[in-house]
């Protein structure tokens, strides 16, 4: 990548960081990005898409291969931090502290990268997913027809990570992030005078049993050498100092990268959930909302994107798979593929993802260009 593009890509950036759109609400963002695909040349873009999603086409004739290359554009519900940023937000209690702002502007400059490079044929999908923070993006534009509309053998995509060496790429070869699931459980009791507890059925006390019973599912129920997370968040019950509420809740989050260990914890909490409620008189309802499944990269692809990365910058293969979630999970059940990390650089100073603090290192969207460039064409030529 040239400078002069280097230099467009994180004006683009910084715009989208100081604009952002929240899931669900990415209009903006989808505007500006078909008009920068416009700019640079590009004439088949296909809007409203699954939502706000964009999925832009480039051919050159010679090649029936196809290949699609995705990133996502919605910003967090987050108040940023540094009010002394130049592009800092401007809209009041959003900003993009995840990097989404860096995955459009990198693919915007992958776009003009292979508009000008004349050395491939084939097909190549430019997906720019809307809602993938909690709002189902991938699966909107899978039910909206993407890989039916824009068929494409394989895809590719990425996400920023801090921690990791700027520019460095880091390849799994199965599970890269993790299943999730949200769970409340809701006890409901007997409310009454707290000066006469025996008149009462208290919810609280069994919210308070839940909190640690849950605790042992991990750590007593599954595999110690497998993953697995429950983290209680949220912990609600009473108004008044002097009554037995009538009712107490729990909220959390599960993670998973063994689909059979989601199952176990989701069987033990209600377990643990009915059993408290007949300890104590009280009833239970126990929630259990799955989210995205695992992350699991295609093992070919893996390889794919490993000699695409390696022709690039320098490549990672011992990280261990992290216990966030990430909505490519549904492409990945539907097509081939392979989803990597590229190093943000330093987490030190609040650069860690959903930091009110965070900010996108503008200096890796060369590294990260040049990579889904090339590992685009790479897969237009493989058998």
């Amino acid at each position: 990548m040239n400078g002069s593009l280097h230099e467009a890509a994180t004006a683009w950036r910084r715009h989208l960081h100081a604009n952002p759109g929240l899931t669900l609400d990415e209009g903006e963002t989808a505007a500006f990005v078909v008009e920068q695909l416009r700019a640079i040349g590009v004439a088949e873009i296909e809007t409203g898409v699954g939502g706000h999603g964009v999925v832009a086409t480039l051919r050159r004739a010679g090649g029936n291969r196809s290949v699609g290359l995705r990133a996502d554009m919605d910003a967090l519900p987050i108040q940023e931090l540094d009010e002394t940023l130049p592009w800092r937000s401007r809209k009041p209690g959003v900003m993009h502290a995840c990097g989404h702002d860096g995955h459009t502007a990198s693919l915007l400059a992958t776009a003009a990268l292979l508009h000008q490079d004349t050395g491939w044929s084939g097909t190549i999908r430019l997906v720019f997913q809307p809602a993938e923070e909690g709002g189902g993006g991938a699966r909107s534009m899978i039910q909206d027809g993407l890989f039916r509309r824009f068929p494409m053998e394989r895809i590719f995509g990425w996400h920023n990570w801090p921690g990791l060496e700027a520019g460095t790429v880091a390849i799994h070869p199965g599970p890269v992030m993790a299943a999730g699931a949200r769970f409340e459980l809701v006890f409901d009791g007997h409310a009454g005078h707290a000066a006469l507890p025996h008149m009462t059925r208290d919810p609280v006390l069994g919210m308070g049993h839940a909190i640690v019973a849950l605790q042992s599912i991990v750590s007593r129920a599954v595999d110690p050498v497998k993953s697995g997370v429950v983290s209680i968040t949220v912990a609600e019950g009473g108004t008044a100092t002097n009554q037995v509420p009538a009712r107490a809740l729990i909220r959390g989050t599960a993670r998973w990268l063994d689909e059979a260990v989601g199952d176990l914890i989701e069987a033990r909490m209600r377990e643990i959930g009915q059993g408290i409620a007949a300890t104590y008189g009280l009833s239970c309802e126990v929630m259990f909302r799955r989210g995205v499944p695992v992350t699991i990269n295609h093992a070919a692809e893996a390889e794919t994107a490993a000699a695409a990365a390696a022709s690039v910058t320098a490549i990672r293969r011992d990280m261990a798979p992290a216990m966030t979630g990430e909505d490519f999970a549904w492409f990945l059940k539907e097509v081939p593929g392979a989803f990597v990390w590229i190093g943000n650089g330093p987490a030190d100073n609040g650069r860690e993802l959903h930091h009110p603090a965070y900010d996108f290192n503008d200096a890796i969207i060369p590294t990260v260009a040049n990579y889904l460039a090339t590992v685009a064409k790479r897969a237009l030529t493989e058998g």
